[in-house]
């Protein structure tokens, strides 16, 4: 008989690992007991070699579904453990190194009770179990215990007990386990605060009236699992209007929940890898291409037609939209009977109203993730909008009377529940590029699932990075291992930047992580960075200020677990802006780059940012910018004079601009590409006044293209840039290209073309001084990172060239390729270099 201790680390709490492990150590014959601690799982068990060698097997291959070993350790016991059963012990803590598991999606069986008239849980909007439902929402410390968490209020009734303590049971061990008799609740409520009477329901329940609500034309507010959402009728055009105009989001897309996939297959081309994302227990928004233009076309004309129809007080809807509250409830025993608990797919198609993505080409659809939504949506045979619960730039309320304090002039009702959310948890954003998954915001259903370092940090010592001022995430490592925090916003707003500091508290208090070091931006007015220096100064402890894109390389070459001792790669950065290591803004960089150190090969012509942050939200700005530096203008008032670009331009005041530049005020050279799309953008008549959010115009112009046109002319797609050699770098000018351009639009060349010829010649560019570097330099694989690469077409064009020449191509999957992934190089970093001076 041998005894072992076998230590389980990763995510293994809260996700039904010590049923499992009791299920195989019963079935294996062995003794012992199994208990939750600070450091994940640990094991004692006892029985003959063979059994526990087919138990450490079969533990690993029938792991639960949202399990995940990172680590298993076998150490031998000299001595035999007394005991003559298997149990399991109660959880123990100690210091903590265990994971805490992302909330997940509610899973097959649980969505299967919720719509059986013979189950307890039927119609119950909390039902989970070890497979599905809240955990980093709902979480106050670890270990993941009830106690330690907002379900700590609700005292379980006999049967959930029962349940709880039934090893054989899926919700063994459930934390939020729950039922309508001991759980949490949720009611419905008006905006204005005037009684929802009695009549408007009669055998209705408050979340099943939600759904008429929507039907009708309502908004409603809804609490989720990590905040408020908004919701509206997205085939309602007046509806997305007034929501639009409510939460003062004028242009940016909402994202889109759909009863199933049939619903969104209606709307959008959903590939295999697409479908396996949308069903996934992280059940993130998945952005979508829209189908034919011409349905998208008939669908403007559509939504215009219910706008008016709305107007003239016409229903505009179908049978089921006219239904007032009441009169839903003559067919509610048959929709909810157990022979009709499956909808027919078959409907008239609703056409999505054009403002829920204004000049976009796809569409970000999300499947039900909670029983409330499942609920919601049960009778809605098309899409709603669900966007954040918020005030344009402020973080989501999670809280009821916050809510209904900030959102109380938004929506028209709410549907509320008294479960705290102690952790507020957006919803994540994906797409496919390539069959290659590609996350652009890294939250619910992600986050914090560790994110394992590369080979040579496994003994790193505990560090913060802080993270962007865009699209925050901070990060913590320890024990060779990188958590990044969930989206955390823009911290320009002083709401976000309070959340920011209060999710920050959390993650140090839930992980007791103590840094020895903290990582922070370069740039010196980032909210950030000034806390990240006084986090510093408060602890004595060394503060690394690390360059903007050297972080979004090293943030590339971990998630792809590149060893820390590996030659240094050619790094391609397109953003926006980042601080750059000579004091000027950089966003167009080849760098030659390794976890410790960059030397910056080459860059695109620094131009004008006229008025500084200006210049990013009114595009016109930097065409101008761009057409003085290329030396144009004066060309430009006498061959191009009939050009509405120039029009516009005239009508500006500028001399005053030509000063500023000249004078250098408030009008700081970038290298950025994202001010190029910008100037590109405007000068062909896209958002030139103003962008209402950073990145509209280059999203719009990438929109544009036609991938036909790009596949089948590339020879004559390629508008000349130049690139010359100059104080040890090199330097790419766009100034030939603009001499092109304008003459294409004088020619009236259709602006999809012309969108299609600046994204082929700005990869022909990139790719050529690529080709040049790496042979210059011997490089054999490439970086591809920035907020600009977001950008499929780009991303898509410059990296299938590069493959060509037999170069490897890394890019972002696991982490944003966008600001949000900059903490973990942030991170990464710092370690490398606290490493080397050890």
């Amino acid at each position: 008989m041998t005894s072992e201790e076998i230590r389980v680390r990763g995510t293994v709490q809260g996700v039904g690992f010590r049923p499992t492990v009791y299920r195989l150590a019963k079935a294996c014959g062995l003794r012992g007991d199994v208990c939750n601690d600070g450091e994940g799982v640990l094991i004692r068990v006892s029985g003959s070699e063979e059994a526990l060698a087919e138990f450490v097997v079969r533990l690993q291959q029938e792991c639960p579904p949202l399990a995940k070993i990172q680590e298993l350790i076998r150490t031998r016991c000299t001595e035999e453990l007394k005991c003559d059963d298997f149990v399991i012990s109660p959880s123990v803590s100690n210091k903590i190194k265990t994971d805490i598991t992302p909330d997940a999606a509610t899973c097959p069986q649980c969505q299967k009770e919720i719509f059986d008239p013979f189950s307890r849980f039927y119609r119950y909007p909390f039902t989970n179990c070890t497979h599905c439902g809240p955990r980093l929402s709902i979480i106050r410390a670890i270990p993941y215990d009830r106690c330690n968490t907002s379900m700590s209020a609700f005292v379980m009734c006999a049967e959930c007990a029962a349940e709880y303590h039934d090893v054989e049971n899926r919700r063994f061990h459930a934390q939020p386990t729950a039922c309508h008799s001991c759980g949490p609740s949720a009611w419905l409520e008006r905006a204005d605060g005037k009684p929802v009477t009695a009549s408007m329901f009669s055998m209705m329940d408050d979340v099943d009236a939600v759904c008429t609500l929507l039907q009708k034309g309502e908004i409603v507010a809804i609490k989720g699992i990590g905040g408020f959402h908004l919701a509206c009728d997205a085939t309602n055009e007046v509806a997305v209007q007034k929501l639009r105009q409510r939460k003062q989001r004028y242009d940016k897309p909402f994202a889109l929940m759909a009863r199933d996939l049939a619903v969104i297959e209606e709307y959008c081309i959903v590939g295999e890898k697409e479908k396996a994302l949308l069903v996934s227990s992280a059940a993130p928004v998945v952005l979508l291409r829209r189908k034919e233009e011409t349905n998208r076309i008939d669908a403007q004309a559509a939504s215009r037609r219910v706008g008016r129809k709305e107007r003239e007080g016409e229903e505009g809807r179908g049978v089921t939209e006219g239904l007032s509250l009441s009169s839903v409830n003559n067919n509610r025993s048959t929709q909810h009977s157990p022979e009709n608990t499956q909808h027919s797919h078959k409907s008239t198609q609703h056409f999505i109203a054009e403002s829920v993505a204004p000049g976009q080409n796809t569409l970000g659809f999300m499947l039900p993730y909670t029983p409330l939504h499942h609920l919601i949506l049960r009778r809605m045979n098309r899409p709603i909008v669900l966007t954040s619960g918020n005030i344009s730039d402020e973080p989501q309320c999670i809280d009821n009377d916050e809510a209904r304090e900030k959102l109380g002039k938004i929506a028209d009702y709410f549907i509320l529940h008294n479960r705290d959310i102690i952790n507020r948890v957006d919803d994540s954003v994906v797409r496919v590029v390539g069959d290659k998954l590609q996350i652009l915001r890294r939250a619910r259903g992600y986050a914090p699932a560790p994110i394992k370092l590369p080979p040579g940090f496994e003994e790193v010592p505990p560090i913060l990075a802080m993270g962007s001022e865009l699209k925050n995430t901070f990060c913590l490592l320890r024990d060779g291992e990188a958590i990044l925090s969930q989206h955390l916003g823009d911290l320009e707003n002083a709401a976000a930047f309070n959340a920011y500091q209060e999710t920050l508290n959390l993650y140090l208090n839930l992980f007791e992580h103590k840094p020895e070091a903290i990582a922070i931006d370069k740039h010196p007015e980032y909210l950030s960075s000034k806390l990240g220096k006084e986090l510093a100064t408060a602890n004595q402890i060394p503060l690394l200020q690390i360059q903007h894109h050297h972080a979004h390389i090293a943030a590339c070459l971990a998630e792809h677990s590149i060893a820390l001792n590996t030659s240094p790669v050619l790094g391609i950065a397109f953003d926006g802006l980042g601080y750059g290591e000579d004091g000027t803004l950089w966003g167009g960089e080849f760098l030659l780059a390794d976890y410790r150190q960059f030397q910056r090969l080459a860059t695109f012509k620094p131009v004008a940012m006229i008025g500084g942050e200006q210049a990013i939200y009114q595009p016109w700005r930097n065409t101008y910018a761009h057409l003085i530096s290329a030396n144009l203008w004066e060309q430009c008032q006498s061959k191009y004079t009939d050009l509405e670009i120039l029009k516009f331009l005239k009508k500006k005041p500028l001399k005053l601009l030509n000063q500023v530049i000249e004078k250098n005020i408030n009008s700081p050279p970038a290298s950025s590409v994202g001010r190029l799309f910008d100037a590109v953008a405007a000068a062909i008549g896209i958002c030139t006044e103003a962008c209402s959010y950073e990145g509209q115009a280059a999203i719009a112009l990438e929109s544009l293209v036609d991938v036909n046109i790009l596949n089948n002319h590339k020879e004559k797609l390629i508008y000349p840039f130049n690139f010359n050699f100059s104080d040890n770098i090199y330097c790419i000018d766009s100034a030939p290209m603009w001499s092109a351009l304008l003459s294409d639009l004088q020619q009236e060349i259709p602006q999809s073309v012309i969108a299609a010829k600046f994204h082929q010649s700005l990869a022909h560019i990139t790719v050529k001084m690529v080709k040049l570097l790496c042979q210059e330099y011997q490089i054999q694989q490439v970086v591809l990172t920035g907020g600009v690469l977001q950008n499929t077409i780009l991303l898509q064009l410059v990296a299938q060239q590069l493959q060509a020449s037999n170069i490897n191509v890394l890019t972002h999957s696991l982490v944003p390729t966008n600001d949000g992934g900059l903490s973990l190089g942030q991170a990464i970093i710092t370690a490398a270099k606290l490493m080397t001076n050890y």
